[in-house]
């Protein structure tokens, strides 16, 4: 059961969103909030699976709650779910630590759709989301250039892979039997070699070349 908590200040939206997802047999809303430091307490005390988070609500809004969450619970997945498309905000989400961003718009069956990938670990971006977020990469990110792969040791690659897929640096040194001092090493490596700077970008790089 993946266990969600809705982050929204519009109490009609989240409302019909938590009737919508409570249909799901595998998804069970375990919480509500109505801007971002609610959402903050209520992650420390309710400690879901997966968040589903608005980007302007009052108090704290969804990049600062975000950010902080993902500080002290960097295991949680958090999914934007917004009506702003913007650069600025999508890419301040992403930075903070959040998996996914797509739009309010989203079908209910993609959106659930979307929500379980989240939770193994998987990227997810909107349609209209994904061509903004590669735009901001350089341009080794932007084609299908695989010349870094030569640069890349099997150990490296290993390192990347799992960043892909949404492992934090602790998820990472347990599946390589490795020191988290030695993972952040191999992290900081990676992005140098491939020419990005944070891991949000490794990981997309990751996600459009790994299988390619």
């Amino acid at each position: 059961m993946i266990r969600l908590l809705l982050a929204d200040d519009q109490e009609l939206f989240r409302q019909a969103l938590a009737s919508l997802l409570a249909l799901e047999d595998d998804m069970e809303v375990v919480g509500q909030a109505q801007d971002g430091l609610e959402v903050i307490n209520l992650t420390q005390s309710l400690h879901p699976d997966v968040i589903l988070m608005d980007v302007r609500m009052p108090v704290c809004d969804g990049v600062e709650a975000t950010r902080a969450i993902h500080e002290q619970f960097p295991w949680i997945r958090i999914l934007v779910l917004t009506t702003f498309d913007e650069d600025e905000y999508i890419w301040q989400s992403l930075q903070a630590g959040a998996l996914g961003y797509l739009l309010k718009s989203t079908p209910a069956h993609q959106l659930a759709a979307a929500v379980r990938m989240l939770h193994h670990g998987h990227f997810q971006l909107g349609p209209t989301i994904a061509p903004k977020v590669l735009a901001q990469l350089r341009p080794p990110l932007s084609n299908h250039n695989r010349e870094p792969l030569t640069h890349l040791s099997d150990r490296d690659l290993e390192v990347l892979t799992l960043i892909g897929q949404g492992k934090n640096n602790r998820e990472i040194a347990q599946n390589l039997y490795l020191t988290e001092g030695t993972v952040k090493n191999y992290v900081s490596q990676v992005l140098s070699r491939l020419g990005v700077r944070d891991r949000t970008q490794a990981a997309l790089w990751a996600q459009s070349h790994l299988d390619k």
